[in-house]
């Protein structure tokens, strides 16, 4: 249950390429290699191997290990970000400590550690017992972590809230792009104006306890966000989990009668139903026409779209549950409400669109 803490931390010697980027370097550097290196199509039919005689080109080698170095290329985006925000908070605790006439330690010490409140053990308690189908240990096993990981999750909100003053107070302005994905959500089930200015696209598990985790969530985002964002549901059901796929293809079923929210929701709310009697059981409370969603189920009519559904989710980096695009920006896992709000409002900022007053 640990959480990434923020560390006023230099730049790792990976932070290079973005300041070449940014500073225009990179054009001349590109254009004296393009210079004196082969064009790029040369290069992919060059020969890397021969097998009695045949050859095996760059292009081959590069399709061959395409999902691994598309990998590569997501992870060396991310830590660019991760070390530019960095960069940039760190900035900011200077600009704010000098206004103060102060260090950063002493400003972290005033914003952060001075406000933060000891966890009790009625937080802790309420916290197992909201949680305690997902963890499955005694409390007093897990009681320690519980406590160390809301006494994290209370710092990084503190210090999360004093960098969101100061960013609105110094006027940051971020011209790197985030990585993005193409994840197409075209027939998925969706909730929203097609023509929001924030896509989300989420990949999800029926069976995941994590994936429950994130649907109250969503429902913030929803309630806040409103016609800003639509949220799009794509299935991904882990081999792991033995009645995932099942119930995957269930709530397409109870689609096809206009009622998929209403399946997810259901199914959602209580993972021990998920068996394929269980499912006819809840189409059933749902007044679905039982006839028409036992055959869809029985035959596997949804099946091939699960699969396609997976396969383009592992195509964009998905690897695990929940996992969730916004405007294709890769989040993984069931992130708090503020990190994903975090997301979304960068990404209204970028496209000009006003972001809704925070609700009471």
């Amino acid at each position: 249950m640990n959480t990434v803490l923020c560390r006023w931390s230099a730049a790792p010697f990976g932070l290079v390429p973005a300041l070449i980027v940014a500073s225009g370097w990179l054009p001349v550097f590109a254009a004296q290699q393009a210079a004196g290196t082969p064009s790029e199509a040369s290069a992919k039919s060059e020969a890397v191997a021969k097998v009695a005689g045949e050859v095996i080109t760059m292009a081959e080698l590069e399709e061959a290990a395409s999902a691994q170095l598309k990998q590569l290329d997501r992870q060396r985006h991310q830590l660019l970000e991760q070390t530019l925000t960095q960069l940039v908070e760190r900035k900011l605790g200077e600009l704010e400590a000098a206004a103060r006439g102060i260090t950063t330690e002493q400003l972290m010490q005033a914003e952060v550690q001075g406000k933060f409140a000891e966890v009790s053990d009625e937080q802790v308690d309420t916290f197992y017992e909201e949680n305690k189908e997902r963890i499955r240990q005694p409390k007093e096993q897990i009681a320690a972590q519980i406590r160390q990981y809301l006494q994290q999750q209370q710092t990084g909100q503190l210090h999360g809230d004093l960098m969101k003053r100061l960013r609105d107070k110094f006027s940051v302005s971020v011209q790197f792009d985030p990585m993005r994905a193409e994840v197409s959500a075209a027939g998925a089930p969706a909730i929203g104006p097609a023509d929001a200015p924030v896509q989300l696209v989420l990949f999800s598990d029926f069976e995941c306890p994590y994936c429950s985790r994130v649907v109250p969530t969503l429902d913030q985002v929803q309630e806040k966000y409103g016609d800003r964002v639509r949220l799009a549901f794509r299935q991904f059901p882990l081999s792991i989990h033995p009645h995932a796929q099942k119930a995957a293809e269930a709530s397409l079923c109870a689609g096809e009668q206009g009622k998929f929210w209403e399946m997810h929701d259901a199914m959602f709310g209580d993972q021990k139903k998920l068996g394929v009697d269980d499912l006819k059981a809840t189409a059933a409370t749902l007044e679905l026409k039982a006839e028409q969603f036992n055959s869809c189920l029985d035959s596997g009519k949804y099946a091939d779209q699960v699969k396609k559904d997976m396969e383009s989710g592992q195509e964009a980096g998905v690897s695990g549950t929940p996992a969730m695009f916004v405007n294709g920006r890769f989040i993984s896992g069931a992130v708090p409400y503020e990190q994903l709000a975090s997301v979304i409002d960068d990404e209204l900022t970028r496209k000009g669109a006003s972001s809704p007053p925070p609700t009471e």
